[in-house]
C-alpha cells in the first residue's frame, strides 16, 4: 500500500469544500452510492464497512458528520454511536442513523445513544444530502 494512500476505504481524496462525511454501511453498493454522490455535491467523503472501521475512522479523520447504517457486523451502528460519543476527540461529531429496519426501539435506542437524526431506508441521496446541510449549517 502507497503510504499516502489512507488505511480505509476512500473514494478519493476529500476536497471537503461542503464538509467532510464518512458513511459507514455494509452494504457496497449503499455506501459507494451515496459517498459518490456526496463528493458530486462537493463534499469530501469516506466509507466503512461496519461500526468498528468507522469509529476508527473518524478518530484519524474527525469527518464534519457521519452517516451510521444500524445493522453491521461485528459493531452495529448504535454500539458504534455510543464509542463515538464517549471518545472526547469525537463525541462532538454529529451522526446520521440510517436503517432498514424501522422500528420505534431502533429509532429509540438511537436518539438515545446521541444520533441527531434517525432515518429510514430507502432514502434518497437528495433527502440525506438536505438533512447533512441543515445539520452542518446549525454547527
Amino acid at each position: 500500500m502507497d503510504p499516502a494512500t489512507p488505511p480505509y476505504d476512500s473514494t478519493g481524496v476529500p476536497d471537503g469544500r461542503a464538509g467532510v462525511v464518512l458513511v459507514a454501511d455494509d452494504s457496497f453498493d449503499a455506501r459507494e452510492m451515496y459517498a459518490m454522490y456526496f463528493q458530486h455535491r462537493g463534499y469530501g467523503a469516506y466509507t466503512a464497512e461496519d461500526g468498528d472501521a468507522a469509529v476508527h475512522i473518524a478518530r484519524d479523520v474527525r469527518p464534519d458528520l457521519i452517516v451510521m447504517d444500524l445493522s453491521m457486523p461485528r459493531v452495529d451502528g448504535i454500539t458504534a454511536i455510543q464509542r463515538l460519543k464517549q471518545d472526547p476527540r469525537t463525541q462532538s461529531i454529529p451522526v446520521i442513523l440510517l436503517t432498514g429496519h424501522p422500528s420505534k426501539a431502533a429509532e429509540r435506542g438511537a436518539l438515545e445513544a446521541g444520533a441527531a437524526i434517525f432515518l429510514t431506508k430507502p432514502c434518497l441521496p437528495e433527502d440525506l444530502e438536505h438533512h447533512v446541510s441543515e445539520i452542518l449549517k446549525a454547527r
